[in-house]
């Protein structure tokens, strides 16, 4: 090859190994800006739990209500009625972000989400730090535990 040949060569070759560098800025860049969307994202998602925190506080007492009603109902209409209305709340804690905690027996105990307001001898080995009965449902948004299930625990 010529002196103008090799001259040409190492051009390109420059020239390739510089795309090559353009190339990988690019990528971390759209690494970077892909990064701070989901941050900005996750923080207006948790600004909108946030604000959200006391309607969910709500909710969720008259969530507690419309079950306790619908145990209690002396009728099957009344029954199904607050049955309907506590589901239709939990809908709307859950379309705002919260999520119920309704542990049901021989549930672990799990002191994250909930509180052991009484404890009942177990009737097997394996029923320990079980969750025997559920006195109050819990709620959650994300991953804080905003009011802890109140339940009785075997122990």
């Amino acid at each position: 090859m010529t002196a103008e040949g090799n001259d040409i060569a190492e051009q390109f070759g420059r020239l390739e190994e510089q795309i090559t560098d353009l190339g990988r800025v690019l990528a971390r860049q759209a690494t970077s800006l892909d990064r701070l969307v989901d941050a900005d994202r996750a923080r207006a998602a948790q600004a909108k739990a946030g604000a959200d925190l006391p309607l969910l506080v709500d909710l969720l007492a008259l969530y507690t209500d419309a079950r306790t009603c619908a145990v209690s109902a002396a009728e099957e209409a009344d029954r199904a009625a607050f049955e309907a209305l506590a589901d239709g709340l939990d809908r709307l804690i859950t379309g705002r972000g919260g999520t119920l905690v309704v542990p049901v027996a021989g549930d672990g105990f799990d002191a994250a989400v909930m509180d052991a307001v009484d404890i009942r001898d177990a009737p097997g080995e394996s029923a320990r730090r079980t969750v025997a009965d559920l006195v109050r449902p819990g709620l959650r948004v994300g991953q804080r535990s905003v009011r802890a299930a109140a339940v009785i625990v075997y122990r």
